[in-house]
C-alpha cells in the first residue's frame, strides 16, 4: 500500500468524505477519536462503517479510540465488520499495546499505524516495534499530545520549528520505523495557508527519511504527493546507479559522473525504483 499521504477526515462528517477520497490522498484516516466530541461518537462510528460497507474508492484507515479509553471496543464492534484497510492506534507505546489492540480484535487484525509518541512511556517503547512488525502499516509520531502530558507549553520554537525535546522525539520515531522496516510517517503540518511553510516541511521530511506524512486538510494533499514522489532527475540517477553495478558485479565502489558510489548508494537506489514501480 502506497502511503505518502494520509488525510484525516472527522468521523461525524460523512459529507466530507466523498471529498476527502477525491482528493488524491493514498489513503484516508477517518476520524474517531480527537476530532469527534463524545456524545458525537456512536453517530460517527455509524457513519464510517456506513461508508465503508458503500465501497471506498480510495484505502481506509480508521483512527479509533485510546487503549483504556472506555470506546475501543465500540468502536472495534462498530467498524470491523465493515473491514477498514488499517487501524490508527494513537497513544501507542510499544509492541504491548499493539499486542493489547490484537487481543482485543480477537481474529484477523487489519494493518496497524500506531501513533507512537504520545505519551512519556510512549518515547521508551519506540525500539520494541520491531517485535511486531508484521502486524504494522508503519509507525507515525504526534507533537500536540506528548507536551500537553507533561505540562509543557509549546512543541514548538517561535518560528515553528520543533523545540529540542520533541526533534529527538521525532528522530527517535523515525528511527524505531526503519529499525522496524515499516513506514515512517511525518506528522501533520498544522498551518493550513501556509503552502510554502508545508513545502519545505514536507521536504525535510523526505530529506531525512521519512516516506509519508499525515495531512489535516484536502488542499495539502497534493504538496504531500508531490514532495513524497522522487523526481524525474532522481529516477535517472537510480536507474544509472543500478545499471552501472549490474555491469559491474564484483565491485564494491564504482565512479558515476565523477563521483563514487558505493554499496549503500545501490541500495538508496533501488528505493527509489521501488517508490516508482510500487
Amino acid at each position: 500500500m502506497k502511503l505518502r499521504s494520509l488525510l484525516f477526515v472527522p468521523g461525524d462528517r460523512p459529507e466530507r468524505f466523498a471529498k476527502a477520497a477525491a482528493s488524491g490522498a493514498d489513503a484516508l484516516i477517518l476520524d474517531l477519536e480527537d476530532s469527534v466530541a463524545p456524545e458525537k461518537k456512536p453517530e460517527a462510528r455509524a457513519a464510517i462503517a456506513a461508508w465503508l460497507k458503500d465501497g471506498r474508492s480510495v484505502p481506509c484507515f480508521v483512527r479509533i479510540n485510546p487503549l483504556g479509553s472506555g470506546e475501543t471496543r465500540a468502536d472495534l464492534e462498530a467498524i470491523l465488520p465493515a473491514a477498514p484497510d488499517g487501524l490508527i492506534l494513537p497513544k501507542a507505546e510499544g509492541a504491548p499495546s499493539v499486542r493489547a489492540l490484537i487481543d482485543l480484535v480477537g481474529g484477523t487484525t487489519p494493518p496497524i499505524l500506531p501513533i507512537a509518541s504520545e505519551t512519556p512511556a510512549a518515547v521508551f517503547q519506540l525500539s520494541t516495534y520491531g517485535e511486531v512488525a508484521d502486524h504494522l502499516a508503519g509507525l507515525t509520531w504526534g507533537a500536540e499530545d506528548l507536551p500537553a502530558a507533561i505540562g509543557a507549553t509549546s512543541s514548538r520554537n517561535e518560528d515553528g520549528s520543533y523545540t529540542a525535546p520533541y526533534e529527538m522525539v521525532r528522530a527517535l520515531t523515525l528511527f524505531g520505523a526503519h529499525a522496524a522496516t515499516v513506514a515512517a510517517i511525518e506528522t501533520v503540518y498544522p498551518n493550513i495557508a501556509d503552502t510554502d511553510g508545508l513545502a519545505a516541511y514536507v521536504a525535510r521530511g523526505r530529506r531525512d527519511g521519512f516516506t509519508g506524512m499525515m495531512a489535516i486538510h484536502p488542499a495539502q494533499v497534493a504538496t504531500i504527493n508531490a514532495g513524497f514522489s522522487p523526481s524525474e532527475a532522481e529516477i535517472s540517477h537510480a536507474h544509472a546507479v543500478v545499471e552501472a553495478f549490474a555491469a559491474n558485479p564484483g565491485a564494491g565502489a564504482l565512479k558515476l559522473d565523477g563521483k563514487m558510489i558505493d554499496r549503500p548508494h545501490l541500495n538508496q537506489a533501488r528505493k527509489v525504483l521501488a517508490q516508482v514501480e510500487g
